[in-house]
């Protein structure tokens, strides 16, 4: 557990989880590289589980680059699988201060951390996230779907989705103990702080979707069991006010406005509630 008293001057400690992540590790690095000075120094600590490919290396090779900028670059290689697991690990080697999650897919915008820094200054329990962005699909589905997704309410401006990013000071961290074996990790943490607790930055965080119909409805249905699991397991964290569903006049007005969008959506949702989720972590790249 972390001690919740803030200290300006702590590093702040980015976890990612990764698992044979060789396409996607290199330039989520990178752009921590290229954080601004105002950051501070960085703690990153990649928690690769059951990789089997060159994620690995591919951080150690950035080791000596995070030294330079006054960073560390922890990497950790175990052969055990799963997120939660590998987020546990990480988090008990991470130093007392302000932390993010991220996925190895993610890319932060320059000013991203610094800016996470200074919304997690304060005192009370806080929890911050980017503006999600996502990336240029290479697919017509997914950029129709995407398109479409990103109009609901879950992604309002302010909302702080959190999806593929979310950080919290070292009071939101004592909100709950090691991670659960449970799907919707980003959900679980969310749901831990009232939506006045909750920060989103204007800086952004680039996040790709998966491409292709098949790839969409997999992830899509394994999203819809995450969520389902964290009610029956969880229901006390669900409050009113977070339902996130689009009401009957939005969706007229995507009907409207964003037909084929909606349509692409429509689809995806319907073919991943026709199949039941299965086990294990699912990517869909």
């Amino acid at each position: 557990m972390t001690d919740p008293r803030p200290d300006a001057d702590a590093p702040f400690s980015l976890i990612i989880p990764a698992s044979n992540e060789s396409a996607w590790i290199g330039p989520c690095l990178d752009a921590l590289l290229a954080q601004t000075a105002e950051a501070g120094p960085m703690v990153v600590i990649l928690s690769a589980n059951a990789c089997r490919d060159d994620t690995v290396a591919q951080a150690h090779r950035r080791s000596a680059a995070f030294a330079a900028r006054g960073s560390r670059l922890v990497v950790i290689d175990s052969d055990i699988p799963g997120k939660p697991a590998a987020l546990n690990r990480a988090d008990a080697l991470a130093p007392p201060g302000p932390r993010a999650y991220l996925d190895a897919d993610v890319t932060c915008a320059p000013g991203l951390i610094a800016t996470l820094r200074h919304a997690l200054a304060p005192r009370d329990a806080r929890y911050a996230t980017g503006r999600l962005t996502l990336a240029p699909a290479r697919s017509t589905v997914t950029h129709r779907y995407g398109r479409l997704w990103m109009a609901l309410p879950f992604h309002a401006t302010g909302a702080a989705p959190g999806a593929g990013l979310f950080a919290v000071n070292p009071a939101g961290r004592a909100r709950w103990q090691a991670f659960p074996d449970l799907i919707s990790d980003d959900s679980f943490v969310r749901l831990h702080f009232t939506p006045a607790e909750r920060i989103e930055v204007t800086e952004r965080y680039l996040w790709p979707l998966p491409e292709g119909f098949a790839n969409l409805a997999r992830v899509r249905r394994r999203q819809d069991a995450g969520l389902a699991e964290l009610r029956q397991h969880h229901p006390d964290l669900f409050r009113a006010g977070e339902e996130t569903a689009a009401s009957p006049g939005l969706l007229l007005r995507l009907l409207a406005r964003q037909p084929l969008d909606l349509a692409t959506y429509l689809a995806v949702r319907l073919a991943a509630r026709l199949r039941p989720a299965t086990g294990g972590f699912t990517r869909g790249r």
